[in-house]
């Protein structure tokens, strides 16, 4: 039978009953190694779990399916899955268009670790179609996006820039983790591969680190599963089944994030303490119109300016109470943050550095009414 339902696939797909004893939830193969019926004999291809697991081809294959893609990869962190993305598709001398407000770890990896190696990057406000397109190389192999940004909530037009791509022969590489596969699925509007931070929605409990990559292309995904394995940097069989746990519940908690977080922008905007609210689901956001196109919610993700520049968003941060002061984000718990600070400290002084004046939170699944009230508490400090 074929499933086609989202909340259906995210509890079902990679998960058939256990076999052997008719468990409903796919076991945790802890193990290093499997037993070979002879030399070359082996039980469902598995010989060793950097190579695979069944625990983590569950994950695989529902997180494949979640996206609409034809291979899915597991790894041990957000960070893992996109350097072994990096290496497979990329080599000295090749070029990159990064976001012009890329995520700090990604700045950090080409900035620190790629560009040594000889590959080049250039930043580019990628909102802007046509300067994506000017920025575009004879030696440009991927145009590299996030949409919404982080930590501007910036939104690109994702089947524009396939088309700019895949018009330069480049792959259209969209980091798919702030709006999850249930609020964006990428793969539809033309992009190559995506990527997550499992980490993040996908996990949804701040239990677990993970990385992912889907291609759309089964060659591409052959070649990402080659590299995956030879450099090793995989999600072990107790983290895939964390990640699994959280998947079943992606959608309903979605459908929570997005809610609190419209409750809490409409707080925000046009409190004297706040001089700019950046969320897509407002009408006046430069992208709302294209994120309400190829998004079903505009997520839980709310990024905000003080008046009172850094010091006033370092008050603020310290006062909340139910927000927890803390990196990540996408779990049911709500977080607060300063990015300058903190997640986005790497790219001080550098054309991708975030206002001193800004907070980010990661709106969770409690009380709306208690998240509220302790925003504004924080906000009269």
């Amino acid at each position: 039978m074929t499933f086609e339902g989202f909340e259906t696939l995210a509890i079902h797909a990679g998960q058939e009953a256990d076999a052997e004893t008719g468990a409903v939830v796919v076991p945790i193969y802890q193990t290093s190694t499997y037993r070979q019926d002879g030399v070359g004999g082996l039980r469902g291809g598995y010989e060793y779990t950097r190579t695979g697991n069944p625990t983590r081809t569950a994950l695989e294959e529902c997180i494949a399916a979640l996206e609409g893609g034809a291979r899915g990869l597991a790894f041990a962190s957000g960070m893992a899955a996109e350097d072994t993305l990096l290496r497979t598709i990329a080599k000295p001398g090749d070029h990159v268009i990064i976001p012009g407000d890329a995520y700090g770890g990604t700045f950090r990896l080409f900035s620190k670790v790629l560009q040594r190696w000889g590959v080049e990057w250039d930043a580019v406000a990628q909102s802007d179609v046509a300067a994506v397109r000017a920025a575009v190389r004879p030696e440009t192999v991927a145009i590299w996006t996030e949409t919404p940004t982080n930590p501007l909530l910036n939104i690109s037009d994702i089947a524009a820039l396939a088309d700019v791509a895949h018009g330069a022969g480049a792959l259209l590489v969209v980091d798919n983790t702030f709006a999850s596969p249930y609020l964006q699925r990428p793969l539809a509007l033309g992009a190559d591969v995506v990527v997550h931070s499992t980490t993040k929605y996908l996990g949804g409990h701040s239990d677990v680190v993970g990385g992912a990559l889907v291609a759309a292309d089964p060659e591409l995904g052959e070649r990402l599963a080659f590299h995956q394995n030879t450099m090793g940097a995989v999600a072990g069989p107790f983290d895939a089944w964390l990640t699994l746990r959280g998947i079943k519940t992606l959608a309903v908690r979605m459908d929570r994030h997005c809610a609190n977080a419209e409750r809490i922008v409409a707080e925000l905007v046009g409190h004297p303490a706040v001089t700019e609210v950046l969320y897509p689901g407002l009408a006046e956001h430069p992208g709302h119109k294209i994120a309400a196109e190829q998004m079903r919610g505009f997520g839980g993700m709310v990024s905000f300016r003080l008046r009172g520049g850094e010091e006033a968003a370092l008050r603020v941060c310290d006062r909340t109470r139910v927000f927890t002061l803390a990196e990540s984000l996408g779990g049911v718990e709500s977080l607060i943050e300063h990015p300058g600070r903190m997640t986005h400290a790497s790219t001080a002084g550098s054309a991708l550095e975030v206002p001193n004046d800004l907070v980010r939170i990661s709106v969770g699944i409690e009380s709306a009414d208690d998240l509220t009230a302790d925003l504004l508490q924080a906000l009269e400090g």
